[in-house]
């Protein structure tokens, strides 16, 4: 049986600052920096083995591995970094204050956009200085990949194929894996695993630096499910 260890990057400097930020390059916050070193002390405490590490391109969930890694005296293990664990892209909202969205677009839309399985807000255009196309970091990647905006759907249309083609065949040959990424690529993961519907996924809230532990069997099926940090816990939605 392998475990896989699913950990939501810690606080942003957007986060706090509640602003949309997707596939923009932002910090951790100093709760961030404070909430993957506890992550990594949880990791010990509980005595997880790691055998491979992955993260997406932003260096919030870079950030949170490095630290949770040294945390575990892992600091010299490699790990991969790939575009498609990237979070969800907002399209146009990227930068805004969500509580102002709210008040100028109207709570149901911005739930719409934020919450729905297949809309996605309107684009982000070309020259805006938040566009990924932009950002050097992305310079090896095809201009194809990288979207202007994003549903929950987009986004697990470019999770889960990565996740079979290069996570599953880990698992299933019984290594631990740890993921730190995103809410919304996280969710997107956790739809496939815990056979959420998309009706229900809305519903499925994901905690920065809390690692959730998923075991599963030879096959690859759902065993159990449970966050470290039982005072930060959110609910497991499982066959809903």
């Amino acid at each position: 049986m392998s475990e896989l260890i699913l950990v939501r990057h810690g606080q942003s400097i957007w986060n706090l600052q509640n602003r949309f930020t997707g596939w923009y390059d932002v910090e951790l916050s100093e709760n961030g920096l404070l909430e993957a070193k506890k992550a990594g002390e949880l990791l010990v405490k509980n005595n997880i083995r790691i055998d491979f590490a992955y993260t997406s391109y932003l260096k919030r969930a870079n950030s949170t591995l490095e630290i949770l890694l040294e945390n575990m005296n892992l600091e010299n293990m490699d790990y991969t970094r790939s575009w498609e664990l990237n979070e969800r892209h907002y399209g146009s909202l990227t930068g805004l204050n969500k509580s102002e969205m709210k008040e100028k677009l109207g709570e149901e839309q911005i739930k719409i956009y934020r919450r729905s399985w297949d809309i996605a807000p309107p684009e982000l255009n070309e020259d805006s200085e938040f566009n990924p196309r932009n950002d050097l970091i992305y310079k090896d990647i095809s201009f194809n990949n990288i979207p202007n905006t994003e549903s929950l759907k987009d986004t697990y249309e470019r999770v889960i194929p990565y996740f079979n083609k290069s996570i599953k065949p880990k698992i299933l040959d019984r290594k631990n894996i740890i993921i730190a990424a995103h809410g919304n690529s996280l969710r997107a993961l956790c739809k496939l695993l815990f056979n959420i519907s998309n009706d229900k996924i809305n519903a499925l809230e994901i905690p920065t630096g809390n690692p959730l532990l998923v075991e599963l069997d030879s096959d690859l099926n759902f065993v159990d499910a449970n966050y470290l940090d039982i005072t930060r816990a959110q609910n497991i939605i499982i066959n809903q």
